[in-house]
């Protein structure tokens, strides 16, 4: 019998996070990959979850229509501090944004994120 997949939804590595710990907590250990990943997110990610929670529900508030979940996810992962960089973020998607909303993200994500 093959798993059925029954729904798809991107989530940010934050989200990723959360999830591995909830299921730790409920199966005691995490299988290799799982650790591997866990190990991953400990390394590189530098951002609490409630910084995480309020740069998404600010950037959401925008209500960008061109912004789709997928990029928003990649936006709240990489964290682009200047224009050029949320552009070449965003270069992979065949939607592009506004000169404005870019300049709106990035100064969201410079008043909320933490300074490196």
């Amino acid at each position: 019998m093959r798993p059925e997949l029954l729904s798809e939804k991107p989530i940010s590595m934050v989200e990723l996070k959360s999830e591995l710990e909830s299921i730790k907590k409920r199966d005691k250990a995490l299988n290799f990959r799982s650790e591997k990943a866990e190990e991953y997110l400990n390394q590189f990610l530098d951002i609490p979850e409630k910084a995480h929670e309020e740069i998404k529900s600010r950037i959401e508030a925008l209500k960008i229509t061109r912004l789709k979940p997928e990029m928003l996810i990649k936006v709240l992962d990489t964290l682009p501090r200047t224009t050029d960089d949320l552009k070449n973020v965003l270069q992979g998607y065949v939607v592009s944004l506004s000169n404005e909303d870019i300049k709106k993200i990035v100064g969201i994500i410079e008043e909320t994120a933490p300074k490196k």
